[in-house]
């Protein structure tokens, strides 16, 4: 319907706000590098689920390089209950877009209660995120109302990485030469989410019938590959609501593949960098048994039929995932609209009944984060 705010809205808004966030991007990181920049850090933590952990991870590549530092992505659960061992050169941080989610919350607090700053990174500084973080980090998503989130986790993992870049400049990490030539290219990342915006619509007329008779998936990358394969496992769990996995891809050819069946579809998100030859061999492997098939990836050995292209002259790959992941969300909205599966199974109420992962501020503030 013309005029009606969708999913799709987002996604087409994301470039916009991915432009204006790099043009802002010393204000925007200033307080979370500021607290870099006051310790000695050697790790880094980040504290995260749903998309918001999907977004780290598909920054982490990335942040590693230029930090130099090893990056832990860790579910607030999980850090809770045991994966919580931080030392004093540990720096850490807790994500939550809505800042209403509950584990997140209780996250922000344990942080505190070993000793650290409770910094936190959110969307929204109104929500209860602010009555739990010693730092509070608007991350610069805008405004995003309408599930399933998109504009969210490209602007959280820009976000990560401008950080990383940001805070490698000011520590002397890395010369300006290198700061702006990365910057650079992330300029044109909004002009690239837009080619792949078109080249994900065409990708799904191409291959609707597919797309929309799924019944399990899989998805596969390496390093930042690995990273968009994770959302987009996410994203068509949510939405199509079919069984989806994600695996890094050498792990996939590890067990996960015994189940293939020609029924299957699997998706492979190249890295264009060292893990691309290997990837290749794996999709070849696994089209013996499933047509279902698909990949973005510029490899020539894989038909256009089964790919969409990022036809740029990519000379940082782990950037890839800010304008790669619009593929994914692209074919999660017109599938599911398409289907006309949005709602979830009726006794799925029952669920909601016994157990909720948001405060109540989440209806005032944010009503759909994942």
């Amino acid at each position: 319907m013309s005029g009606t705010t969708t999913m799709l809205t987002y996604v087409q808004e994301t470039p916009d706000q991915l432009a204006l966030n790099l043009e802002q991007s010393t204000c925007l990181t200033q307080s979370l590098v500021d607290a870099w920049r006051a310790g000695s850090y050697h790790h880094v933590w980040i504290i995260a689920c749903g998309s918001s952990f999907n977004a780290a991870q598909c920054a982490k590549p990335f942040m590693m390089k230029y930090l130099d530092v090893d990056v832990q992505i860790v579910p607030p659960t999980s850090f809770l209950l045991y994966k919580n061992l931080l030392r004093d050169d540990d720096f850490v941080f807790t994500i939550s877009q809505s800042g209403c989610s509950t584990n997140s919350i209780k996250a922000l607090d344990k942080i505190r209660e070993l000793g650290h700053t409770s910094i936190g990174l959110t969307g929204n500084l109104q929500s209860d995120f602010k009555d739990h973080a010693d730092i509070l980090v608007d991350y610069g998503v805008g405004s995003e109302l309408i599930g399933y989130v998109t504009k969210g986790v490209a602007t959280l993992a820009e976000f990560l990485m401008l950080f990383a870049l940001e805070a490698a400049y000011a520590s002397g990490r890395i010369d300006s030469a290198v700061y702006q030539r990365v910057r650079n290219e992330m300029a044109e990342v909004p002009s690239r989410h837009k080619v792949v915006q078109e080249a994900s619509l065409d990708f799904y007329k191409r291959n609707r019938a597919m797309l929309t008779s799924m019944t399990v998936s899989y998805h596969c990358g390496f390093a930042q590959g690995y990273g968009v394969a994770c959302e987009g496992a996410l994203k068509l769990g949510e939405t199509i609501k079919v069984p989806s996995f994600a695996y890094e891809a050498e792990e996939y050819i590890h067990g996960p593949n015994l189940q293939l069946t020609p029924n299957y579809t699997v998706f492979f998100i190249d890295d264009f960098e060292n893990g691309s030859d290997r990837l290749y061999q794996i999709f070849y492997a696994t089209n013996a048994v499933t047509d279902r098939c698909f990949a973005v990836t510029n490899n020539p050995r894989i038909d256009d039929s089964r790919a969409v292209r990022l036809p740029f002259d990519i000379r940082e790959p782990r950037l890839t995932p800010l304008y790669a992941l619009p593929f994914y969300q692209t074919i999660a909205f017109k599938a599911t609209d398409e289907i006309g599966c949005w709602k979830q199974h009726p006794v799925f109420e029952e669920f909601r009944k016994h157990i909720t992962s948001k405060t109540p501020t989440i209806d005032k503030v944010m009503p759909i984060d994942h």
